[in-house]
């Protein structure tokens, strides 16, 4: 029996959305923005001395072209291309992926209502 696929399901796999909900989830106070990227941590030694170190789920993101890695004034980041961020959006309406409560910060900064399941545009 083949399964038809999902559209609107995300495509990312369980590492990917746990290490998206840990990195985007709220630390300290303070609510990370999508728009900010996230933090990577560098090699201090050795031959990739000063090279981001890769998260595996920042790795298969990158490969799947979902994110790319860009250098900053504080050091190198992962952003979310624009694929990235329509699979994020995908993520974001879904509950069962993503808590309305504790993610309410990601959820307007993307404009999801996860009522409909749709995004939300101000004209």
């Amino acid at each position: 029996m083949k399964r038809s696929t999902d559209p609107a399901r995300p495509s990312f796999t369980p590492i990917e959305r746990d290490y998206i909900r840990q990195e985007l989830g709220i630390s300290f106070g303070v609510a990370p923005l999508v728009s900010q990227g996230f933090f990577l941590r560098t090699w201090k030694g050795g031959p990739r001395a000063g090279q981001p170190r890769l998260p595996k789920a920042v790795e298969t993101l990158v490969a799947r072209g979902f994110m790319e890695v860009r250098a900053g004034r504080l050091g190198p980041r992962a952003f979310f291309t624009d694929d990235g961020l329509t699979e994020l959006r995908k993520l974001a309406s879904d509950r069962r992926y993503v808590d309305p409560k504790q993610f309410r910060h990601l959820l307007a900064e993307l404009g999801v209502d996860q009522q409909s399941g749709v995004q939300v545009t101000e004209g």
